[in-house]
This record gives structure tokens, C-alpha cells and sequence, in this order.
């Protein structure tokens, strides 16, 4: 998440568009940020459990980040042609990466409401303009604005879904899973590499700007020491 906030400041600050694909080791969860997570998750399960956990710097509900690919895009807001287009814009190279893996995705359409953060998990259901395949969401994603950049990062499904979420939430959601994996879909494993390998050639496609910088991840590393501590903090994973 440090890495993720340090590449929002180099965009507010350069005017870059910057693609960022990674996974967690080990495995996490991780909080919106202004998620109620004390009164939404159980402290005692998630500890029973062994589970790590973090909070996002961006907004969205919780997400279990196990055997998925996790993916963040920064870049200038008016660039990227406003938060909502660029939402859409990104959740369109997202969903050709899918389609090509050979499952047929789209973007679902505006529900009559957005849900809050206290609603549950963020595959609890989707919003307008997420990716489904078969009616399924098979990507959640959240973003944070700042100086006129804006970060997007979200989760890809793809061999694992969000069960674990719904164990450790305190209360029991009565409406039933809205997601499924990748694996689950198309029958077959889809493994990190191939689909990072997707996504890549999809946004290299369809992003005509400059995307992928060879000083960008060292110049990321650098400035992520200066909010890995708030990232590790206690304090701040359980602040609400």
C-alpha cells in the first residue's frame, strides 16, 4: 500500500500514467478506507485465523488478497479524462485482459445506488461499470484522488474467492456470493503470470500515452519509506 500511495505523489507531482501489477505474500486483508472495520470484522477470528491485515489508502469495502492480481494505475485526473471515465477506461483494459484469457467479460451497468462502506465485503456485489463475467464480478477496485492524480487499484480474481471475508465479518450476509473466480469460470487455472502477461499487453494496446517507466519503481521505493510506517501501523488498519 506504501509502494501504491508513493506512486499517487510521483503522478501529482510529474503528470505520469503509471501501471503497477503485483500480488501479497501472504496473503491479506485489506480495509477501505473509511470502512468500519472494527465493527464490520472480528478481531479474535481474523487473529484465530492468522490472517494479516491492512487498510487501503483508497475507499471500497474489504478484499481477500490470496491467489488474485492486483492491479494499480495512477496518473492525472483530466489525462485520464475524469475519475468516472477513467473507471470505465480502466475496467475496459481489465475486461479485454479477461476476454482474451477466454472468458467473455463486461461491464456491469449503474445500480440505482452505491453502496456504502459499511455494506459488506467489496465483491458483495457490483457497481455500475465493474467487470463480470456471466453475471459474476470477477474484479473489485477503489480509488483515491489527490492534487488533480488520481490511484485506482483493485483485485483480479482468479483461483480464489472472497468466502474468507464473509467468515471473519461479525454479522452474516443473507444475500448469497456475487463473485467467482477466474479458475472457477473457465474450469482451468489461471495462474498470476499469464494473467499479468494479459493485462499488460491490453493496456499497452489501448493506452497510447506512456505507461511503463524504468526509474518509476525505484523512484517508488524511495518515496514509499516515507508511509510504509503508517501502513504497518496498527492504529491505522483499526482506526474506525
Amino acid at each position: 500500500m506504501a509502494i501504491d500511495r508513493a506512486l499517487l505523489d510521483l503522478a501529482a507531482g510529474e503528470g505520469e500514467v503509471l501501471l503497477r501489477l503485483y500480488r501479497w505474500q501472504p496473503a491479506c486483508l485489506s480495509f477501505g478506507r473509511h470502512e468500519p472495520a472494527t465493527r464490520r470484522y472480528d478481531r479474535e477470528r481474523i487473529a484465530a485465523r492468522g490472517m494479516d491485515c491492512v487498510r487501503r489508502p483508497t475507499g471500497g469495502r474489504a478484499v481477500w488478497h490470496a491467489r488474485e492480481l492486483t492491479y494499480a494505475v495512477v496518473g492525472p485526473i483530466a489525462v485520464l479524462g475524469g475519475l468516472r471515465e477513467a473507471y470505465r477506461q480502466i475496467h475496459g483494459w481489465l475486461a479485454a485482459a479477461i476476454t482474451g484469457l477466454g472468458a467473455p467479460a463486461t461491464l456491469a451497468a449503474a445500480p440505482s445506488r452505491t453502496p456504502r462502506p459499511g455494506e459488506g465485503a467489496c465483491f458483495a456485489a457490483p457497481v455500475g461499470g465493474e467487470v463480470l463475467v456471466e453475471g459474476w464480478k470477477v474484479v473489485g477496485s477503489a480509488q483515491l484522488r489527490l492534487e488533480g492524480a488520481l490511484l485506482q487499484h483493485g483485485s483480479v480474481l482468479l483461483e480464489d474467492d472472497q468466502a474468507i471475508v464473509r467468515a471473519v465479518a461479525t454479522l452474516s450476509d443473507p444475500r448469497p456470493p456475487a463473485e467467482r473466480p477466474l479458475a472457477e469460470i473457465l474450469g482451468r487455472p489461471v495462474s498470476w503470470v499469464t494473467a499479468a502477461a494479459a493485462v499488460e499487453a491490453s493496456v499497452r494496446e489501448r493506452w497510447t500515452g506512456s505507461v511503463f517507466d524504468e526509474e518509476r519503481p525505484e523512484a517508488a521505493l524511495i518515496r514509499a519509506r516515507d508511509w510504509e510506517a503508517t501502513f504497518r501501523s496498527d492504529r491505522w488498519t483499526w482506526d474506525r
